[in-house]
C-alpha cells in the first residue's frame, strides 16, 4: 500500500469520477485505475462499483474515514516541514548559563525578536551539563555552555567556541583578601567558599582546581544564581572563585571586591555555542548563531579587565 493509492482513492470518493479524480492528482486517468487495483489487490477487496459514477462498495465506505485522516496528516506533516525549512517555527529554545544571560546575550536576543517577530524565544538558564543533556534529549535548538568536551563530542554535534575569561575571586569589600591587588592561591585556600551547585561546569573546574593544588575545597555553601553569589558574599564571610562575565555588575559594586589570580595560574574557562547539524539548517536558528558569532566573538579577558 502506498500513499499515492490512498489519495487516488480519496479524490475518486471525493469526486464521484475517476476522470476527475485523475485532473486532481495531475495523473492519467489510467494511472488513477491501476492505482486503485492495486489498491483493491492488496485489501482484498473492491472499493468501488463500476458504473457511470464511481459509488463506493460496503468496503470502501469502511475503509474512506481512515484514508481520510493519514492522507490529511500527511498533509499537515508535510506542511509543518515546508513551514520549518523555510524558517516558519513556531518558537526557538535556548539553554544558556548564568552569567551570558545577564552579559553578553541580551543584545543578541533583542536583535533575534526584530528579526523574527513571529518566532517564540525562550531562552532558560541551566547549568552547562543540564543544558547540553536537554539539548540532546531535543527539548532545546541550542545551548550556550561551558566547554565539556566529554558532552558535546559526537558527529551531529556542531560547537563554536565563543570566549575564553578568567577566573577571578568576589570578595565582601572588607574582606581580609581584599588587601590584595592579586590573591594568592596559598592565602585563598584557607578561606570558605560559595560555590555553584554540583552538575555546574564552574563547581567542577573549581573543584578540579583545589585537587591539583592539593588544598580542601571548603564549599560552605551551594548557590545557582548571580544575585545569590553576591548577596552572600557581601555578608563578608565567603568567597567567591567565578569567570568575569558573572562579575561584571560586581565589579561596580562598592560593597564588592573582585580580584585576580596570579598570571601563572593560568585558570579560565571556555564557553561554546551547541547545536546540532540538521537543527543549524534551519533559518531562524542559523540567524541566531550569526548573531551571537558577532556579539560574542572569540576573545580572551585579560585579568584585571573591567570591559
Amino acid at each position: 500500500m502506498r500513499l499515492e493509492q490512498l489519495q487516488a482513492f480519496l479524490a475518486i470518493a471525493e469526486t464521484g469520477s475517476f476522470q476527475q479524480a485523475a485532473r486532481r492528482c495531475g495523473v492519467t486517468q489510467s494511472t488513477i485505475s491501476r492505482q486503485i487495483q492495486s489498491l483493491e489487490a492488496d485489501m482484498g477487496v473492491e472499493l468501488f462499483h463500476r458504473t457511470s459514477h464511481a459509488k463506493l462498495t460496503l468496503g470502501g465506505e469502511c475503509l474512506l474515514p481512515r484514508v481520510r485522516r493519514i492522507c490529511q496528516e500527511w498533509q499537515t506533516a508535510t506542511q509543518e516541514l515546508t513551514n520549518l525549512i523555510a524558517g516558519k517555527q513556531p518558537e526557538l529554545c535556548i539553554a544558556a548559563i548564568h552569567s551570558l544571560c545577564a552579559s553578553y546575550l541580551p543584545p543578541v536576543l533583542q536583535k533575534f525578536c526584530h528579526d523574527y517577530p513571529q518566532v517564540q524565544l525562550r531562552v532558560t538558564s541551566l547549568g552547562s551539563d543540564r543544558a547540553l543533556k536537554v539539548l540532546k534529549d531535543g527539548l532545546v535548538d541550542l545551548a550556550i555552555v561551558m566547554n565539556n568536551r566529554f558532552l558535546t563530542t559526537g558527529k551531529e554535534m556542531v560547537v563554536e567556541p565563543l570566549l575564553e575569561e578568567q577566573i577571578k575571586v568576589l570578595t565582601a569589600a572588607q574582606h581580609p583578601l581584599a588587601q590584595y591587588e592579586t590573591i594568592p592561591w596559598s592565602e585563598l585556600v584557607h578561606y570558605p567558599q560559595v560555590v555553584f551547585k554540583d552538575g555546574y561546569g564552574m563547581r567542577r573546574l573549581v573543584q578540579d582546581k583545589f585537587e591539583n593544588l592539593g588544598a580542601k575545597l571548603q564549599a560552605a555553601l551551594e548557590v545557582n544564581t548571580l544575585d545569590a553569589f553576591r548577596a552572600v558574599v557581601r555578608q563578608g564571610q565567603l568567597v567567591a572563585l567565578l569567570p568575569h562575565s558573572a562579575l561584571i555588575e560586581a565589579i561596580n559594586d562598592p560593597t564588592l571586591a573582585v580580584r585576580p589570580l596570579p598570571d601563572n595560574s593560568n585558570f579560565t574557562r571556555q564557553v561554546v555555542m551547541v547545536t546540532t547539524q540538521d537543527r543549524l539548517q534551519i533559518p531562524p536558528i542559523q540567524n541566531f548563531w550569526r548573531l551571537v558569532c558577532e556579539h560574542i566573538p572569540p576573545r580572551f579577558q585579560p585579568q584585571g579587565s573591567a570591559s
